[in-house]
C-alpha cells in the first residue's frame, strides 16, 4: 500500500525559508509523477510543483518559480519542496501526492492516485 508522509510544516516569518519532506513507501514503480499542492482556507487546492521521477523533470506554478525547489532523494524515497522567499500568500496546507502519470498535467490533481495527510505551513507578516 503507497502511503505518503508530509513533514517539516511550520511557521515563519516572510522573507524566510522552509522545507518541507514527504517520504514515500509501497510504491513498486520506478517512474511516476510526484507533486506538491496546497490549499488556504476558503480557496481551492493549487498545483506547487511536481517532478517526474523518470527524468528528473520539474514543473512549477507561475507563483513559485524562482522562490521553490522541488527535488528528490532517491535513496531516502522522499520528496522534498525547498521554500525561499516566502510571503504571506504561501500560507496554506501543503500535499504531497503521486501518480503513474508522465507529469503531463501535473497541476491537476486527477493526475495523482495517492495522497499524503498534508502539513501546515505559516507565513507571517
Amino acid at each position: 500500500q503507497v502511503q505518503l508522509v508530509e513533514s517539516g510544516g511550520g511557521s515563519v516569518q516572510a522573507g524566510g525559508s522552509l522545507t518541507v519532506s514527504c517520504a514515500v513507501s509501497g510504491y513498486t514503480y520506478s517512474s511516476y509523477c510526484m507533486g506538491w499542492f496546497r490549499q488556504a482556507p476558503g480557496k481551492e487546492r493549487e498545483g506547487v510543483a511536481a517532478i517526474y521521477t523518470g527524468n528528473g523533470s520539474t514543473y512549477y506554478a507561475d507563483s513559485v518559480k524562482g522562490r521553490f525547489t522541488i527535488s528528490q532523494d532517491n535513496a531516502k524515497n522522499t520528496l522534498y519542496l525547498q521554500m525561499n522567499s516566502l510571503k504571506p500568500e504561501d500560507t496554506a496546507m501543503y500535499y504531497c501526492a503521486a501518480g503513474w502519470g508522465l507529469c503531463i498535467n501535473w497541476s491537476d490533481g486527477v493526475e495523482y492516485s495517492f495522497w499524503g495527510q498534508g502539513t501546515q505551513v505559516t507565513v507571517s507578516s
